[in-house]
Parts: structure tokens; C-alpha cells; sequence
């Protein structure tokens, strides 16, 4: 999964990028250049990201050679960065947007309002009356009483009527409790859009995020597919659009649910392949490993064996993906300040370690039981792979403030696999 030199100029140029600094590394150039980076601000020891949009590229490509036939809208509640939003429209993605706030930022990097799908199905009047005001003509619903709010602010919108699927794939964020038409509910939701005089245009679901059994969704569009048939008895207009929501993860797991997808809308959706639009909702798939976050440790405590240490980002910041997201972070050592020979510790002994946020609440816990080489204050922890519901559900707790951690844009040639510092 190469970034050749269009790719890199498309993402370069793209809204949100350009006028920013980009550096070019080399696939190998990431180390580098956050030592470079924290010699120049050294002075303010601040955490700060590095999002590689060669990543971006990467995953794209990957995506759409995994999964040709369906359109990524990309869930900008992952992380709103205005240049991953940017290169990934850029790159041909559409975007689910939850909120009047994320339509008008996407709508703010010159994207159409027909590439926006409104994927909230419990919206505040409010937002779908801006809907109506910027052309996004394209919303989920699962009940009765969002049918009558579309209805009466913005009856030109077309539906998609979402459902709860049969499995949740033992998903580790599942989305099933909150969102989703049960099957007794599928007749009366589409007979009270038909009553109203809505277009239902397909169906919607989200199996979870992080799906453990890709088999999940094979379930969902069958389930799908008999939503489709029940639409077709009522007399109802043909659907055409199937959404087969996000939580998709780089790795095995997503080559796994590729062929499962692949394979089910093949026999499912056989007959109207050719008048089929298929699309998605992938956020941390592309998020996710396209960021790096550099943290500042600015205290250290040793009680015996254990060596306890302090960085100014943390569980009420960008970690608090661990509480929310379920997510299990790592880190790596640049002691900058105390082996300048050997910054990433490279054969240095181990210990015992506790990572704390800077926050005075106790659980501001980062790590625990975690190896580490010895360290000091001003050294650095980076931890790869937080692009995904992390500053973006960061909050300003105790004056720790989530929102103004700078990002640097690099691009790397090539990545594969999980990236290393």
C-alpha cells in the first residue's frame, strides 16, 4: 500500500492542508522528526500530534481495494481534524455527520452537501432545519416520532430507516441498545414515512465497533435485504441505498468482515446489484493509526521496585478513549533529557510502571503494570495509534486543555502494519 506522488499531491493541496506545513518523511522518518520537533519547542514541553497523511492514503487504498463496491462516508465524530476531514474528501470519501456543528465543518472545506449523509437518528429540530437550509437531503431515522419532526421541517429529506441488527458480533462498543428499528417496529416506521409522504431510499445499521465475529454482518443484511422486500409489498417506492455503518479496524479483522460484506451482499442484493448504492461509515479506520501523540513526563515518584510517572495528557484528554472506547493504549520512551545517546532506550532494562495524567483525580490512570526503561522528568512518552475518539471527546478538566494540543501534518511513502516509534 504505497502512497505514489498524485495521491500525495491530492492530499497536500486538499482544503484543511493546504496553506499548512506538510513535511515529507521517510517511511522511517517519524522518530526523527519528533526529536526534531521537541528540540525546536523544548522550552514548552506541550504534548502535541502528528497526523502522517500518507496513512490516510494508505487506508484509503486499502479500503477500496478491499471493498470496491462500497462508498466510505467518514464519521466525523472520530476526530473532526480539519486536515483528515480535508485529504480524505480530497480522496473521493463522502461524510456522516451528526450534528449541525459537523455538517457546517465539512460544508466549511468545500465538500457538497450531496456527499453528507445525516446519520443521527434523533436529531434536534433545530439541526434538521439547518439540514434543510444546506441541501443535506440524505438522514436516518428509527422511530415514529422523527418521521413527523423530518416531516415538518424538511419533508424533501430522503430516509433511511435504521435497524437493529440480529448480532452485535460481540462488538466492544456496541451500538444496539441505543439505535436501531426492531423487526415488530420495520411496517408500522415505514407506513407511518409512507403516510407522510417520505422517501424511504434504503436502510441503515451499525453492528458495533470492533466486531469480534465479522459473521455480524451477514446477519444485518440479510436483515436488511428482507427490509427491503417488506418496502416492496407495502407498494413503496424501491430502495436503492444500503448503509452498512462503520466500526471497522485496520488488520485481520477487517479482511475478515470485507469477505463476509462482500460475500452476503452478493447473495442478498444479487438481483439489484447494478441499481445499488452501498455505503459505509467508517471512522476509526481511518483515524486511528493516523495519529501519534507526544507526551511530556512532568513528574516521577519510585516506590520500590515500581517507578511512577506523570505526563501532561491523560484520561479527561486524549486518553480518555480507554474509558469511552474501550481502547488498550501503548507507549514508547524518548528520553530526550536523560540519554540523549540512546533517546528510545534501546536495550535499556525495564521496570515496573504506572503512567498518571496530569489531572488530581485518581483516575487519571494511563498505565499500569506497564515496562518502561528508567526515566526523568522532561523525557517524552509517545503513544502510536490515537486518532480514534480521542481529542475528540477530550475535555478542559481541572485546566488541562484536550483542545489546544497542536497538530503537525507529515506524510510518509508507504505504511504497513502498525506503526513503531
Amino acid at each position: 500500500m504505497g502512497v505514489d506522488s498524485t495521491d500525495a499531491q491530492t492530499v497536500v493541496c486538499a482544503p484543511g492542508v493546504k496553506g499548512n506545513k506538510v513535511t515529507r518523511l521517510s517511511r522511517d522518518g517519524l522518530t526523527d522528526f519528533i526529536l526534531s520537533n521537541i528540540s525546536i519547542t523544548q522550552e514548552l514541553k506541550d504534548p502535541f500530534y502528528v497526523l502522517d497523511l500518507g496513512t490516510v492514503v494508505s487506508h484509503m487504498s486499502k479500503w477500496t481495494q478491499c471493498l470496491p463496491s462500497v462508498h466510505p462516508f467518514y464519521a466525523v465524530k472520530c476526530n473532526p481534524h480539519p486536515a483528515l476531514v480535508g485529504a480524505l474528501a480530497a480522496l473521493g470519501a463522502s461524510f456522516d455527520c451528526a450534528s449541525m456543528a459537523e455538517i457546517e465543518a465539512v460544508l466549511a472545506l468545500k465538500v457538497p452537501a450531496g456527499r453528507i449523509v445525516f446519520a443521527n437518528p434523533c436529531k434536534p429540530e433545530a439541526h434538521i432545519k439547518y439540514a434543510a437550509s444546506v441541501g443535506v437531503n440524505l438522514t436516518t431515522f428509527d422511530s415514529v416520532e422523527e418521521v413527523e419532526k423530518i416531516k415538518r421541517w424538511h419533508p424533501e429529506c430522503a430516509l433511511l430507516l435504521r435497524i437493529k441488527p440480529p448480532d452485535d458480533g460481540e462488538a466492544r462498543c456496541p451500538l444496539g441498545p441505543k439505535y436501531g428499528a426492531l423487526p415488530e417496529e420495520v411496517v408500522p416506521l415505514l407506513q407511518a414515512a409512507q403516510a407522510a409522504k417520505l422517501t424511504v431510499a434504503g436502510v441503515s445499521f451499525h453492528v458495533g465497533s470492533g466486531v469480534a465475529d465479522t459473521r455480524a454482518y451477514r446477519g444485518a443484511i440479510a436483515a436488511a435485504r428482507a427490509v427491503f422486500d417488506t418496502a416492496t409489498r407495502l407498494g413503496m417506492p424501491r430502495m436503492h441505498i444500503l448503509n452498512i455503518g462503520g466500526g471497522f479496524s485496520v488488520g485481520s479483522q477487517f479482511d475478515e468482515a470485507a469477505v463476509t460484506i462482500n460475500a452476503a451482499i452478493n447473495t442478498y442484493f444479487d438481483k439489484e446489484l447494478t441499481g445499488l448504492e452501498v455505503i459505509s461509515e467508517p471512522g476509526r479506520f481511518f483515524a486511528e493509526m493516523s495519529f501519534t501523540l507526544v507526551t511530556n513526563i512532568i513528574g516521577k515518584r519510585v516506590r520500590g521496585n515500581l517507578r511512577e510517572y506523570w505526563i501532561n495528557d491523560g484520561i479527561y484528554g486524549s486518553m480518555n478513549c480507554i474509558l469511552y472506547d474501550h481502547a488498550t493504549v501503548t507507549a514508547t520512551p524518548l528520553a530526550c533529557t536523560s540519554n540523549s545517546t540512546n533517546p528510545t532506550c534501546c536495550g535499556a532494562e525495564t521496570y515496573r510502571s504506572t503512567v498518571f495524567g496530569p489531572t488530581c483525580d485518581a483516575l487519571d490512570t494511563v498505565l499500569t503494570e506497564y515496562q518502561l526503561p528508567e526515566m526523568q522528568v522532561n523525557d517524552w512518552l509517545v503513544f502510536p495509534d490515537m486518532g480514534a475518539y480521542t481529542a475528540a471527546a477530550g475535555s478542559n478538566f481541572n485546566g488541562f486543555k484536550t483542545s489546544t494540543i497542536p497538530t503537525h501534518l507529515v506524510i510518509t511513502p508507504a505504511k504497513t502494519g502498525k506503526q513503531n516509534v
